[in-house]
């Protein structure tokens, strides 16, 4: 089994093994279950959202069927893990580079409901928001509880990376759903939920943006630390945005709504305009990354946290925009849905390719070990 991994890097971090991050077995596949897998459920199904409003239904129902079953699989394979290896569950909880990634669940089981409800299934769409709702408060105060208690030998701020970013993910994502609940159930209370998880979701990014910020100006930085998962900076605000599509939705003599939805919307349109600001800059980072530095372009989780920003990007945009009579923003999140879907594509063949040959090395490996049978 791997060693704990707290570089900069951290829960995203590719390895030399075919499969990043696992041993070339299925007992290290279930051990070494990365916290942020649920990412490929985030961004299969943030893809299918933007699919579904643009107005493609066939290609969003393929990619949300896959993104079920990939739910469906993770959530298998972690409560295994949870079960025979706990300790390595908490080792991850405890490393500041990993332990963010088990947001990844809240926010996957939140896409998966706002899926759900737009194809009309409602209970299913409140079942996947009170299951993120739980993990989410399990999650918000365990996480940082641990992380700034426990002893280590070196400051905190040496091993945050993009993953924190996460956090506010999963915190908009909760939005989202509290948002969708009040709609369905007309709950003036869950409304007034929405708006307050999404203020602390905005005050999150501020918190986290600072903190990543200030970690690559004051620390070295190298083409292994400088990974995909710094597009959650960009993701991370396009999630926002997409929240606030949600509350501006509710039906407008709501108290909160007459409070709150001038703040809501200009707030957003701002995080909107910062999220394009981001897009060139994490391009001009994976230039620096793969053809400057040469690092080679290979399968690792966290090419889904390039997919899931841009279908997030993409979603909110038309969301939003639509809601605002914003014409541009619609136009230009139907031009980056396609995008997303491209990214999505080279990801999935990427892992694919990835899995062939970790099943390739493991039958080798199979074969060139003696046979200790009587």
């Amino acid at each position: 089994m791997q060693p704990s991994d707290d570089s900069s890097e951290g829960q995203l971090n590719p390895t030399n093994a075919p499969f990043p991050g696992v041993e070339k077995s299925s007992e290290g596949l279930i051990a070494n279950l990365p916290p942020a897998s649920f990412s490929f459920v985030m961004a299969t199904g943030i893809v299918s959202t933007g699919l579904d409003l643009y107005g493609a239904p066939l290609p969003a129902l393929i990619l949300f069927i896959v993104a079920i079953l990939g739910g469906m699989a993770l959530a298998v394979a972690t409560l295994l893990r949870l079960v025979g290896t706990f300790g390595l569950v908490m080792r991850d909880v405890r490393s500041p580079g990993r332990a963010f990634g088990f947001f990844t669940i809240v926010a996957a089981a939140n896409v998966l409901g706002t899926r759900f409800e737009m194809h009309g299934w409602t209970k299913t769409a409140m079942a996947m928001a009170v299951l993120g709702a739980i993990m989410w408060v399990v999650l918000n105060y365990t996480l940082p509880t641990e992380l700034l208690v426990a002893e280590r030998k070196k400051p905190i701020i040496a091993e945050i990376n993009g993953s924190w970013f996460l956090w506010v993910v999963g915190t908009q994502s909760v939005a989202v759903a509290a948002a969708m609940t009040s709609r369905l159930g007309g709950s003036a209370l869950m409304g007034a939920a929405a708006v307050g998880l999404w203020g602390v979701g905005v005050m999150l990014y501020l918190i986290v943006a600072t903190l990543v910020t200030i970690r690559l100006l004051t620390h070295s930085v190298d083409p292994a630390s400088l990974s995909p998962t710094y597009w959650i900076y960009m993701g991370a605000t396009a999630i926002s945005v997409l929240a606030g599509s949600q509350i501006l939705r509710l039906p407008a003599e709501m108290p909160i709504l007459e409070t709150a939805a001038p703040v809501v919307a200009g707030v957003s349109y701002i995080l909107w305009a910062l999220g394009l600001w981001w897009i060139p800059l994490l391009l001009l980072f994976g230039i620096w990354r793969h053809v400057l530095r040469h690092r080679p372009l290979r399968y690792e989780i966290s090419l889904w946290s390039i997919v899931f920003p841009l279908g997030m990007y993409a979603s909110a945009s038309m969301l939003f925009g639509r809601g605002q009579g914003l014409d541009f923003m619609v136009v230009l999140g139907q031009i980056i849905i396609w995008v997303a879907l491209l990214a999505w594509l080279a990801s999935a063949l990427a892992m694919a390719l990835a899995a062939i040959t970790w099943l390739r090395h493991r039958r080798n490996l199979r074969e060139t070990q003696p046979d200790h049978r009587p």
